[in-house]
């Protein structure tokens, strides 16, 4: 079970104008479960996204890639999002782009829309071609289910590892007008940041222009997908796609507007929540770990730190056992990579313990006090560098028997 993570509840999942959802169960991997997904979007919509950096990204990433630049390049609207989990069409060649494209066109037949105007994504088995007759057998169910109610159907029709769904919504007053928005995201394994195998997906019924919330969208997953760790693996299939329907009376047409701030800020708190959401349920997990290096010289040498931290398999272990085995800790920060760092101005703590001091073992540290720390299912590590004012957050989990074996018996 995800660690301190309530489940969803269907009636606080609140529709979002201009958006409805429908789904079907396909039999793409397993039988009697929802597997695919269709969000059907208002003309009004602007759509942008962020996707995987791995150099294999799946065939419907690269088609949702090309289909968004031309929507922006012909001012067609997306018409609606596509997702299917229980295969990720990845390592499938010309054949996957071929059957993602047919997913594509089948919808879009129904819709009443032009192909490219379809948004595909794909999540579960790599290096299998896409069960795409299965798909499309299951887009009349879907499509005749859309209704703007349909979050939490959403959030479990995208799962595939997750032992629970992943959803929430939140209501703001922005400039005297209300803004609602809601989110679902998957993931529990190959999580890492840039981004991760998961897909998220957050919509919100303001009018933003298209230049904008092509900026408010890796603004957003910079501070949130892009600072969880699981297992150190970067997927071939993560999207994180904000949709602003333009069903709300809230229009904002410039970053520099304080408008603008105030839904950023907003928008930021609900992705956190999608994304620490993920680690909280990662494959095996038991603790929640939240990694914070300070007094950096800057933002990136302190993400590189607590990502090293995070990825480490001694660390992310002595934490599942609950061992203050913390010289882990000072290993993983001494091969991060930077390489000018005076590690003699170190300051390690965890949670309320002061564990290492200038560099050393502090000479107040009792293991008895890590011993309590590392017993708790939430557990912050602080790291002070001494070396300027800027700061990195990262959120991981630990790493148990479990993750093994999840993993291991994946595809049966």
């Amino acid at each position: 079970m995800a660690v301190n993570s309530p489940l969803p509840v269907a009636a606080d999942l609140k529709p979002v104008a201009g958006i409805e959802i429908g789904f079907a169960q396909a039999g793409i991997k397993k039988p009697n479960r929802k597997d695919v997904l269709v969000m059907k979007l208002a003309p009004t919509a602007t759509v942008a996204g962020v996707f995987t950096l791995n150099r294999f990204c799946a065939a419907p990433v690269q088609i949702a890639k090309a289909h968004l630049a031309a929507a922006k390049e012909t001012g067609k609207p997306v018409v609606a999002l596509l997702v299917n989990t229980g295969n990720a069409n990845a390592g499938t060649g010309e054949l996957g782009l071929s059957l993602a494209n047919e997913t594509c066109a089948a919808l879009a037949s129904q819709l009443g829309c032009e192909p490219s105007q379809i948004l595909p994504f794909s999540t579960g088995v790599i290096l299998e071609p896409l069960p795409a007759a299965k798909v499309i057998a299951g887009l009349p169910q879907a499509v005749a289910g859309l209704q703007a109610d349909n979050w939490f159907n959403a959030a479990e029709a995208i799962m595939t590892t997750d032992t629970q769904p992943k959803a929430g919504s939140r209501t703001v007053t922005i400039g005297g007008h209300t803004v609602t928005m809601s989110g679902i995201s998957k993931g529990a394994g190959m999580i890492k940041p840039n981004m991760a195998t998961m897909l998220g997906y957050l919509a919100l019924d303001a009018k933003v222009a298209q230049p904008v919330l092509d900026v408010l969208v890796k603004q957003v997953a910079d501070q949130t997908f892009n600072c969880i760790t699981i297992d150190g693996d970067t997927s071939t299939n993560d999207s994180f796609m904000l949709i602003a329907t333009g069903a709300g009376s809230l229009e904002i047409t410039s970053v520099e507007s304080p408008e603008y701030r105030e839904l950023a800020a907003a928008v930021t708190e609900l992705s956190l929540f999608l994304a620490q959401a993920i680690v909280r349920d990662g494959e095996g997990a038991t603790k929640f770990i939240t990694i914070t290096v300070e007094d950096a010289a800057s933002v990136a040498e302190a993400r590189k730190i607590a990502y090293s931290i995070g990825h480490s398999p001694l660390v992310k272990t002595a934490f599942f056992a609950s061992d203050p085995n913390l010289g882990r800790i000072l290993a993983a920060i001494g091969y991060a990579g930077v390489d000018d760092l005076d590690v003699s101005k170190l300051n390690l703590y965890l949670d309320d313990v002061w564990v290492a001091k200038n560099g050393g073992r502090n000479p107040d540290y009792q293991e008895a006090d890590g011993q309590r720390v590392m017993q708790q299912s939430e557990i912050l590590v602080r790291v002070k560098l001494a070396r300027g004012d800027q700061a990195a957050t990262v959120y991981t989990c630990d790493l148990s028997h479990d993750y093994v074996s999840i993993n291991a018996d994946y595809r049966s």
